[in-house]
């Protein structure tokens, strides 16, 4: 299924320091103002810029200077976090712009990643089995009456087996890579169901139109997955099924959880994956 594949930035730049940060330059200082410090707390792990420059600091507290300002003036500088959790399909970019006066110290946590502000989580590309495709439209229930929804669709395997194999009604997908999303297209024509599925770029956080959908399909995180479920619960229709390779919903138990095993080929392993049902209003 479904993978926004989004490759990490390797930064690389001198390291600022306390005494002088030349990147840290604000609009035509006087030469008598004071210093600003910065604070910046971020994962130990991440690469940061500041005004579109690389810095090589590293550690869990990041601490900056600026050049002399004017006093009674406000400065901005435009920081930007990046990193990859240990768990190798999320990459978060958090930008946060600083105000900034001679003589203060301005803390600033980029530890956390609000899409309200602007901050990204893109989800890289990885393909779901196509036994557990199957497996996920069987544990959904998925028939001649449903529209199923591929948040993240990818290639677009899964709503190709929902209308060509269970004979739903729709398909609808959304992703943000255009390469998936050509490839989507061009599978949905050559297996005969391009007239049932439909494919748009987008992000899946943003969709607005899931009241129609009956089944909701998912192969995302851990924490989109979370950032989706208030938009799911408002939107879907009560008895809407939400089913999900691998990742869960926070505290939101599965009606039910199946284990799917390949034992051979490039995809032997074992699978998860599970079931929600959209409760009344």
């Amino acid at each position: 299924m479904t993978r926004h594949w989004v490759t990490r930035r390797i930064l690389f730049a001198v390291a600022l320091t306390l005494s002088a940060v030349p990147l840290l330059r604000a609009q035509a200082p006087a030469k008598e103002g004071q210093s600003a410090t910065l604070i910046v707390r971020i994962y130990s792990d991440a690469t940061l810029t500041v005004d579109g420059t690389a810095t090589m600091q590293t550690g869990e507290l990041r601490r900056f200077s600026t050049p002399p300002l004017e006093p009674g003036k406000s400065y901005h500088y435009t920081f930007v976090a990046e990193w990859m959790p240990g768990n190798n399909y999320e990459t978060y970019t958090v930008t946060r712009k600083v105000k900034v006066e001679a003589g203060k110290t301005i803390e600033v946590d980029l530890r956390k990643a609000d899409p309200a502000q602007g901050d990204k989580l893109f989800i890289r590309y990885v393909p779901t089995p196509e036994q557990v495709v199957d497996a996920m439209m069987k544990l959904a229930g998925v028939g001649k009456d449903d529209v199923v929804y591929d948040l993240g669709c990818g290639d677009g395997r899964m709503l190709i087996a929902a209308v060509k194999k269970f004979n739903a009604r729709r398909g609808v997908g959304v992703d943000l890579d255009q390469e998936r999303i050509e490839e989507a297209k061009a599978a949905a024509k050559e297996a005969g169901v391009a007239d049932k599925v439909e494919i748009r770029k987008g992000d899946v956080l943003k969709v607005n139109d899931l009241s129609e959908a009956t089944v909701v399909t998912l192969y995302l995180s851990d924490d989109l997955n979370l950032l989706l479920r208030p938009i799911l619960l408002k939107q879907l229709k009560p008895g809407a099924r939400i089913v999900a390779h691998r990742f869960k919903m926070g505290d939101w138990k599965p009606d039910k959880s199946e284990k799917v095993n390949i034992a051979n080929g490039v995809w032997s392993g074992e699978y998860d994956i599970h079931l929600w049902t959209v409760p009344k209003k």
